[in-house]
């Protein structure tokens, strides 16, 4: 099954690319950051820019923390990763980034 995932899974793009990201908090203000990077997947590129924090899971990183901000997992919050207002069907560890990409990361309540 491994080996199916790699063989047809997401690729990234190799290459200096820039890309955007929205962070949505809860009280609908926002905060817009644009950057270059080398990344080829999401979570890379927002690493480099210190934007996520989390734990790692059998999936990858679960992101509980953006810009500063944790979701409160006793309200049911969560962050919900969007590309250009899309679901993003990846997780961050697998979600490839390309040049002009554009990103939301919106906290959200309720499971």
């Amino acid at each position: 099954m491994l080996a199916v995932w790699f063989a047809f899974g997401p690729k990234g793009t190799a290459g200096q690319k820039a890309i955007g990201v929205t962070v949505v908090y809860a009280d609908a203000t926002t905060d817009e950051f644009s950057f270059s990077t080398d990344a080829e997947f999401l979570r890379q590129a927002l690493e480099e820019q210190k934007l996520v924090e989390g734990e790692e899971s059998q999936y990858g990183l679960y992101v509980k923390t953006v810009n500063g901000v944790t979701a409160d997992e006793a309200k049911e919050e969560w962050w919900c990763f969007t590309k250009d207002g899309e679901d993003v069907m990846t997780g961050v560890d697998s979600t490839p980034v390309a040049d002009g990409d554009h990103f939301e990361i919106t906290l959200k309540t309720g499971y």
